[in-house]
């Protein structure tokens, strides 16, 4: 009997007791014995994925759907490394993940050994937690199941997030576990940590009351994970409009909602004549920088509720950091200002209030969203010419909004940053029943294909992708194994032929067309739909929004996996973006 295979078997029940169901594994030989005992547990689902890259983000989507962590396994070496952009992206995301990372044992190291490098804190500040301890025959018996369920509470924990377990193995690597040493009763984990919410203090609720006792103030709903009613109860209490980001749960149908803030806020008139006196912010801001900037010009007070109490303040004029969970804050603040309330703010109708302030909202969001829709539809036609062959005549703001448009109830959309992000904020109109995320701690564009399967695995029910083509390309190796993953997944690609958010910045200007292409603009001519028939998977393509709708309603009706490669163009689209926030403009401009 191995003492080695024991250790692991028994971190892997301790793991299942915590509640881990899923982990993924990028094979090698160093992380044998932890990759077994993986395999071999009842009530756990294995993925395998030959890129750690890969793997890594896969795993990451898994916390993000279901909120557990999954555990991620790599062998030793340049293999561990591959783990790290995940790694960061669920630190900055707070996304519970666990980082098994194979290593040498101890006499095998700083001696020339292949595959042996310094994992000791190889994430560094990423990580919630960092672990290490040796072979198995050093390290006590009475404390492997400790072991197991703190790295499992440390990546549930206020912020949740990565935890790194480096685990050192000896030959041989093969053996038979003995008998378990014992666990708590009934199944329980051998830790039990409780994070009761707290509860908002009395006079905390009083003082950020009498904050929020303004006419002209606005909720900006960030995302991910708000409470939709809480968020609309307060908003009702305070007469106030709910500028939501998709990710956040608030973008739904309602008379406080308002989408096309970008838009609007990109009116000056607009923009000037509805300055607020108070902001309260819930969690991370939009991707909107028109939003960002019209905040900071505002010279608004401004409250900030973060589950975890997170600096979320890049321009650094926050009044108020409340830490806490924000539904609990908005119905005792709702609760507080409707019992407490200095003065009405305006006459209450319904249970909430309105006047001037809210109805002047409402109707500029109905305008504005007015405007999108016949705009990117005359604009898709006018452009609807060339057919087979063509540029692209579908434009991106029409493709964002659309696909959430079409979404089936109870769906989730991952969306990855760079445009489709902000296509989706900005151009999107309210729904109910989806859920919208996006990997926007480190805003960067790795991982996204992976992080959409896992998300679907991790049991986000059907899923679709939105990506762009230098993202999709960046996470190829995310559709290595997909055709034989029991997922459903559309995955829609805007092949623009290269980095389009790059010609919204000045250096498309600025720079002659040449020096733009070769430094910013990215030009790949790479077959999309080939790279897809190549992992087998079925692809279809879109030169136009017709087809679009088609191969969109194809790949959704149909079970399994489906590429949706939608043909743009990056100059267009431009115009496109252009043409819509013009109109929203005029729109709201009309007595």
């Amino acid at each position: 009997m191995s003492v080695q295979a024991t250790f692991v078997a028994t971190l892997v029940e301790e793991w299942l007791r915590c509640g881990v169901r899923h982990a993924v594994i990028a094979p090698g030989s160093r992380s044998t014995p932890l990759a077994i005992a993986l395999a071999e547990a009842d009530g756990l689902a294995v993925h395998v994925h030959p890129d750690e890259r890969s793997a890594a983000f896969m795993a990451l989507g898994i916390g993000i759907a279901s909120g557990v962590p999954a555990v991620v396994v790599t062998t030793s070496g340049t293999a561990a490394v591959e783990l790290h952009p995940a790694v960061v992206e669920g630190s900055l995301a707070r996304v519970p993940l666990l980082v098994c990372t194979a290593d040498r044992p101890p006499e095998l190291r700083e001696v020339g050994a292949p595959q042996a490098i310094d994992q000791s804190h190889l994430f560094g500040g990423s990580v919630r937690w960092f672990f290490e301890p040796g072979v198995a025959e050093g390290f006590p018996i009475s404390a492997w199941r400790s072991l197991a369920a703190r790295s499992v509470a440390e990546t549930m924990g206020s912020p949740p997030g990565p935890v790194h377990l480096n685990l050192a193995f000896a030959e041989p690597l093969l053996g038979e576990p003995d008998v378990l040493p014992e666990g708590r009763d009934g199944g329980r984990p051998w830790h039990q940590v409780i994070r009761a919410p707290r509860r908002p203090d009395p006079s905390a609720i009083e003082e950020i009351a009498e904050v929020l006792q303004a006419e002209r103030g606005v909720v900006v709903a960030g995302g991910p994970g708000t409470d939709p009613e809480a968020v609309s109860a307060l908003a009702s209490a305070m007469g106030w409009p709910v500028l939501a980001d998709p990710r956040s749960g608030c973008r739904v149908p309602g008379l406080r909602t308002v989408a096309a803030f970008d838009a609007l806020l990109r009116d000056e008139g607009f923009a000037t004549s509805h300055r607020p006196d108070v902001v309260l912010r819930i969690g991370e801001l939009p991707a909107s920088k028109v939003l960002a900037g019209w905040l900071a010009r505002s010279g608004a007070r401004q409250v900030l509720i973060d589950r975890d109490g997170a600096w979320l303040d890049p321009d650094r004029l926050v009044d108020w950091v409340v830490s806490g969970d924000p539904a609990a804050w908005c119905r005792a603040l709702a609760e507080h200002l409707s019992e407490h309330a200095i003065a009405p703010l305006a006459e209450p109708v319904g249970g909430g209030r309105t006047g001037a302030w809210p109805s002047s909202w409402h109707a500029a969001e109905q305008a504005a969203q007015g405007a999108i829709e016949a705009t990117l539809k005359r604009v898709d036609a006018s452009m609807s010419f060339g057919g087979q062959g063509s540029d692209g005549t579908n434009t991106e703001p029409a493709v964002a909004r659309r696909v959430v448009e079409t979404l089936a109830s109870g769906s989730t959309l991952v969306v990855s940053s760079s445009m489709p992000v902000r296509d989706v904020e900005w151009y999107s109109a309210p729904r109910p029943d989806m859920r919208v995320v996006a990997n926007r701690g480190a805003n960067g564009i790795d991982g996204v294909v992976s992080t959409a399967v896992g998300v679907a695995l991790g049991g986000g029910g059907p899923t679709t992708l939105l990506i762009g083509d230098l993202a999709f390309l960046h996470d190829a190796n995310g559709l290595l194994g997909l055709a034989r993953r029991n997922i459903d997944l559309t995955i829609v690609v805007v092949d623009n032929r290269g980095g389009g958010i790059f010609s919204f910045l000045p250096q498309a200007s600025a720079l002659d067309q040449e020096r733009f292409e070769q430094l910013f603009a990215t030009p790949q001519a790479v077959d999309l739909v080939g790279i897809v028939a190549a992992h087998g998977l079925p692809a279809l393509t879109a030169h136009d929004p017709e087809g679009f709708d088609v191969a969109l309603r194809v790949a959704r009706e149909t079970s399994g996996t489906h590429v949706v490669v939608v043909q743009t163009d990056r100059r267009r689209n431009v115009t496109a973006h252009d043409e819509v926030h013009a109109a929203v403009a005029q729109a709201i401009a009309r007595p």
